[in-house]
């Protein structure tokens, strides 16, 4: 299943989620009667990625269930200080914060250059930042998860604190690399080697459970 969250699409006249506890609530809510019927796991980038950790601590907290992995991509453990800066991007002018997009590649620069496409995506990306520099989370005293956890990231994206991932988890753990910025997976070469992953990875997962 993929996720289609408020203010995006055909819930585009929806209010954008005001905290990424809210957010995690409406997912829990929508997932929990099909996480109860089979083992899942969920695959997150960049927000995604937070997304689904925070996802995951409050179906383990709440309901006692737990994905079998966390794949997470392009994205600081949630409790580096790397994730945070002095500026908030979710602040900066529209025009800064396509400065900005363009530094990260993998937005088609016509893209970045149409006003009105821009007047579409621009608020959502925004209200995403915003949740994602509001969510604190400090650094656990043991691991919060024992699911297994690997990290995806593109070599050429802005620097990632990805081995901090491994404090959140007592259960396997790995980093791939991939060539491209922080939009490496729209890269048709890198999305059959994530595909080609996740799938061995979930099969012999279940090859372990029977």
């Amino acid at each position: 299943y993929s996720l289609r969250l408020p203010g995006r699409e055909s819930r585009s006249r929806e209010p954008f989620p005001h905290s990424l506890d809210q957010l995690v609530g409406e997912i829990t809510d929508v997932l929990l009667p099909f996480l109860r019927e089979k083992r899942f796991a969920f695959f997150g980038h960049s927000f995604g990625s937070l997304s689904s950790f925070a996802t995951a601590i409050r179906l383990k907290e709440n309901h006692g269930l737990e994905p079998i992995h966390l794949f997470v991509s392009g994205a600081s453990a949630p409790h580096s200080p790397l994730r945070y800066s002095p500026q908030k991007r979710s602040e900066l002018s529209d025009e800064e914060f396509l400065k900005w997009m363009a530094s990260t590649q993998g937005t088609p620069p016509e893209l970045l250059q149409n006003k009105e496409a821009m007047q579409l995506f621009l608020p959502p990306l925004k209200a995403d930042l915003k949740l994602v520099e509001n969510f604190v989370y400090e650094k656990p005293l043991a691991p919060v998860l024992s699911c297994g956890l690997t990290c995806f990231d593109g070599t050429e994206d802005v620097p990632h604190d990805l081995a901090a991932w491994k404090d959140l988890t007592s259960g396997d753990f790995s980093i791939h690399m991939l060539p491209g910025g922080h939009f490496y997976l729209k890269d048709s070469t890198n999305e059959k080697s994530l595909v080609q992953y996740i799938s061995r990875y979930m099969e012999a997962a279940e090859i372990d459970y029977f």
